[in-house]
Parts: structure tokens; sequence; C-alpha cells
């Protein structure tokens, strides 16, 4: 950013020079922005938090916001029972760093007590809906952080910085308000809350840009790492406790990465020798995948995957 002493009435400094932001600093301002607006608005937000990038990222955001002062959010993890350990324990650490509240809403107790069925292909990704509207119905959530961007994929595409949701936790596209110049509306009915993503503007690279500007810590799972993995519709998937590998996959042991962290059983690595944070960047700016139609099983299940899932009240 161009830093100047004065500004006349034309934007531009006396000396000539121009006020610049770069895009991150531009990027970051309108998530600043935001959060603060979220604050005014409404009483009981909550920033979902799994210990994934984006979530890791959101909440620096939420930190820089409100800074010196606490984030007056508390964090939601809805925890599917199939985690990669490192990043929870890298969720654990940076709640009690930042001496923040954690809510975990437990899709193992929702089947524990008959309210959700294991799928047959192990993956419980999809089943996080309802421990979701579950958690924010319990301890009345009226607005909920969520990492999600627009260039992820097509459904989160088309979805505003403000996504109401009706009483049930639905998406109705049809119900979407205008953004014009930056402006939020957060009315809603009783029993209605409002989704909210900072992020939307965000591409994957320039998480990682900012990241490496920030000097972020993430876990170490994003980086290249030998791991045993094993192949399934064209992703290497990590063996563990959720059912895999079935008889026919061979499990062997490669040096892969994560690009995005979900359920175990439906978050592929790929291959890579990026080990720094720099080599990550030059890996990403020239891949012609987005993360998640590179890496995430419970995508694929139908061409329309994603929408169906926020219609029913997902992230």
């Amino acid at each position: 950013m161009t830093t100047v002493a004065a500004i006349n009435g034309t934007g531009a400094a006396e000396g000539g020079d121009l006020y610049a932001l770069s895009h991150l600093d531009a990027l970051e301002s309108e998530a600043v922005h935001i959060f603060r607006e979220v604050a005014g608005e409404f009483e009981r937000p909550v920033i979902l938090f799994s210990g994934g990038k984006d979530s890791i990222v959101m909440l620096h955001l939420a930190l820089k916001a409100f800074a010196p002062a606490r984030v007056p959010f508390s964090l939601l993890h809805v925890d599917t029972g199939h985690n990669f350990p490192e990043v929870i324990d890298y969720r654990d650490r940076t709640v009690a760093e930042h001496g923040l509240r954690l809510h975990v809403a437990s899709v193992q107790e929702f089947i524990d007590d008959g309210r959700l069925r294991e799928r047959p292909d192990g993956t419980r990704n999809p089943l996080q809906t309802v421990p979701l509207l579950d958690a924010i119905e319990k301890n009345r959530f009226d607005a909920v952080f969520g990492g999600g961007r627009r260039d992820e994929e097509k459904a989160r595409a088309k979805e505003r910085v403000f996504s109401l949701r009706d009483e049930f936790g639905g998406w109705d596209p049809r119900r979407q308000r205008p953004e014009l110049w930056q402006l939020y509306n957060g009315r809603h009915s009783p029993g209605e809350h409002v989704r909210v993503f900072p992020l939307s503007n965000w591409t994957e690279l320039d998480v990682w840009q900012y990241i490496a500007r920030e000097k972020i810590e993430l876990p170490q799972i994003y980086y290249a790492h030998e791991r045993e993995v094993f192949r399934r519709s064209g992703m290497w998937l990590a063996p563990g406790e959720w059912g895999g590998p079935k008889d026919g996959e061979t499990v062997e042991r490669r040096l892969v990465r994560y690009r995005t962290v979900g359920d175990m059983s439906c978050t592929g690595a790929v291959d890579s020798d990026a080990v720094t944070i720099e080599q990550v960047i030059d890996e990403i700016a020239a891949s012609r995948l987005t993360e998640r139609g590179a890496t995430r099983a419970d995508d694929k299940l139908s061409e329309a995957a994603m929408e169906d899932r926020k219609r029913e009240g997902y992230f």
C-alpha cells in the first residue's frame, strides 16, 4: 500500500502520488467491514471453525477487526468424528491461545441416539447439516460466519455475502437480496438466520498469498508430507476407522498434501512436493482445477450436490 501524508479533494496526494490499496489490502478491508457490520446488526453471531485454512484466515481477520479487544463471537465446529488429528490439535491450540469459546456439534452423538444413520460409503460430510441446524437453534445463533468462497463451486458462486436462511435452515436462491455498494441487509424473521461469507470474493490463491503475507500458521497437512493413501474415484484418500480401504484398494505411501480439509472419508490428497508456502503458491497458480473439484468426493455425488445440500441447510 502506498502511504501518503495528505489527500486532496481528488483523492491524490499533495505531492502527486496516488493512494492505492493492494488487492490483498482491499480484500482484508472488505472482510473486516463485514465482521464489524455483523457485530452491529446481530445479537448472537458465531464463527464456523474447523481448523481448515479458510476458517483460520477468517478467524485471523476477526481478530484484526476487533483488536485490541477480544472477538465478540464464539466458535462452532461441526465434528464428523472422522477428522485429521493434526487439524483437531491445531483447533484446540488456537482456541486456548486466544481464549475463545468453542461449541462442538457432534455427528457421532446424533448417530448414537438414532437421529442420524451412517451412510453406506462411510462419509459423514453430508450428515453435518442436522447437527449444524440443531446447534444454531439451541444456541439461538442469528448470524453464522462461514469460510465459503465463490471460486470453490458453482452453487457458492451465486450466493450472496449475507445469505438468508429460513426457519428450517434452508437456502432459497430466489430470496437473495441485492448487495449494492457493500450495503448488507441482515433483517430476518424470528427463527430465521443469516449465513455470512467474509471470504466470498477471495480465491484460493488470494487465501494463500494472505497466509504468506500475514505469516499465519497452518496444520502441517497443507504442505507436502509422506502419508499412507489409497486410490478411490480418482482421488488419494487416507485410510482410517471410517472404513477405507475396501477389498482391491491398495494402500501405498506417497508424498502428498491437502488443498482443502474436511471429513477424512471424502477429502482427497494431491501429489505434491510443495513443502514451503512459496512452493504451494506456485503450485496453485499453475493449477487448472478448483480445490473442491480436485479433492472433494462429496461434491461428486451429483451435478448439483452442493446446491442440494445448501437448500437443506448445509454450510
